[in-house]
């Protein structure tokens, strides 16, 4: 409840916390996010309060005016406008409350308001002595200015931070410069089962290089797996040992290295699949030195990589958004920078903004055959609860006799990606994999695999202590969508030749 500064009868105000009856349980952890659609109406309360300071500023700071500014009130509400016709009509409500709060002379200059010019005119004419007296009133109302202004810019950095990434998410399927994607996951199904049932098509004419992810060098055990399964069936298979914590364009040129590397060695066409940011350094490669390997690549698979851009390194670094509040920001930057010894700017690159501006000038070649894949992680209670998939890691630490040496940590990514998941469903309404949401994974004129079983975004370098026998595991999942690469590259080269003859 709110009263009136001048003691007329109390008025209910849009309360500061939404009155759902469903967020009033205690004890479930997904109902901590459902309170976000709370700021939306934290948003009208303060509009409301600014509405009522700024009448303020009007009516104390610029006294000598007021009899000639009487509607400033009205300017002053102008300044902050909401789309709903609730926060309209509660600002309504407000400014009548405040308007009636005020002496009889301040009303009666507010219905003379149009005759306030000329009489302005003539007291400034018939007091030329007056002029310090004018200068200080100026001053003062630059000063209500300048606070109508602060609770203004208050009100938008809270619908900013409100907003997040919601106006990015799937930029790239909105653009209608893109070219479509084609629905793979059938004939992909199709590999996948003939895979588990001992039927291997991988040509050995061509190598296979993997690119794994952001923070890499920590997992030892990162596409070993992978790698072994894929060198049984007579594929051989490198694993880029790239900085992974790097920015997106140094690690693109030590790809490119490995590539002509593997190519002059061999004589045969590289396969290049890169999981999670190790696809946006392949890509990247692709498309900065395309007429150096066009003869070299067979063909490019994205894993669960956020080609459009991400979200959650979005919402940690760009400003004004859940970073600055937590400080995110800061504890990543110990993070990678002294902790790893790393580079910022590989999480930097991973944002909406800086995605945009390198496709805009580096854009994947048309003629590159390319296979993007995502998933979306379960969020089920049990899959919080549960720590049966963890990952194994080694940090860096000094040892008591100064050496600098690696230490062991298992971590339960699997609860940790079903968290992140659960928070972009409920802040965006987007499904995901924990960190990159499905739409973003989806490359622009690809072959698109969009599987129904539920795999979250570290699902490929898991040690599960509790693997399925009836599911694919990852190397049997990464060796379907190589041999899907294999056939669009094929069906590309039948297609231009059709067309040269």
């Amino acid at each position: 409840m709110m009263q009136d500064r001048s003691g007329a009868t109390p008025t209910e105000t849009t309360p500061l916390v939404a009155q759902n009856d469903h967020l009033r349980n205690d004890g479930l952890i997904p109902q901590l996010f459902t309170s976000v659609p709370a700021f939306n109406e934290a948003a009208s309360y303060l509009s409301q309060t600014t509405s009522l300071f700024t009448q303020c500023f009007t009516d104390s700071s610029v006294e000598p005016f007021s009899r000639d500014f009487g509607d400033s009130n009205v300017n002053a509400q102008e300044l902050v406008t909401f789309s709903s016709g609730e926060t309209r009509g509660s600002l309504a409500t407000s400014s009548d409350h405040a308007s009636s709060s005020g002496n009889s002379s301040s009303a009666e200059s507010s219905r003379t308001t149009t005759d306030a010019p000329s009489t302005l005119d003539g007291a400034m004419k018939s007091s030329p002595g007056n002029s310090s007296q004018t200068s200080t009133a100026i001053v003062e109302s630059n000063s209500g200015q300048s606070g109508i202004s602060i609770f203004q810019g208050l009100i938008d950095r809270v619908r900013k931070t409100v907003r997040g990434s919601a106006d990015d998410i799937g930029w790239l399927q909105r653009d209608p410069t893109m070219p479509s994607v084609e629905d793979g996951t059938e004939r992909f199904m199709e590999i996948l089962g003939d895979i588990r049932h001992g039927v291997h098509r991988l040509p050995n004419s061509m190598v296979c290089l993997l690119v794994p992810g952001l923070f890499s060098n920590h997992g030892p055990l990162y596409f070993v797996n992978t790698k072994m399964s894929l060198s049984k069936i007579g594929l051989a298979c490198h694993i880029a040992k790239i900085h992974s914590e790097a920015s997106v364009e140094k690690n693109a040129r030590e790809i490119k290295e490995y590539i002509e590397e593997f190519y002059w060695g061999s004589k045969k066409r590289v396969l290049v699949l890169g999981h999670s940011k190790g696809g946006i350094d392949a890509a990247a490669a692709m498309s900065l030195y395309w007429p150096d390997l066009k003869d070299k690549v067979a063909g490019l698979v994205l894993a669960q990589s956020p080609y459009g851009g991400s979200p959650i390194a979005t919402d940690i670094l760009r400003e004004g958004q859940l970073g600055d509040y937590v400080n995110l920001r800061k504890l990543m930057e110990i993070l990678i920078c002294k902790v790893i010894k790393g580079d910022l700017q590989a999480l930097e690159d991973l944002t909406y903004d800086r995605r945009r501006e390198f496709l805009k000038k580096h854009p994947l070649p048309k003629d590159l055959p390319v296979v993007s894949f995502h998933t979306e992680a379960a969020i089920s209670p049990a899959v919080l609860a549960t720590l049966s998939r963890v990952a194994h890691a080694e940090l860096p630490m000094v040892a008591p006799a100064g050496q600098l040496t690696k230490l062991p940590v298992v971590m339960p990514l699997g609860a940790a990606m079903a968290a992140c998941a659960q928070l972009l469903q409920v802040r965006y309404g987007k499904k995901s994999d924990g960190l990159v949401t499905c739409c973003d994974a989806e490359v622009p004129g690809s072959i698109v695999v969009r599987p129904k079983r539920k795999l979250d975004h570290c699902w490929m370098v898991y040690s599960s202590m509790q693997d399925d026998p009836s599911e694919a595991d990852a190397s049997q999942v990464c060796e379907a969508l190589l041999m899907l690469l294999v056939e669009a590259q094929q069906n590309k080269r039948k297609d231009h030749a059709t067309k040269d003859d």
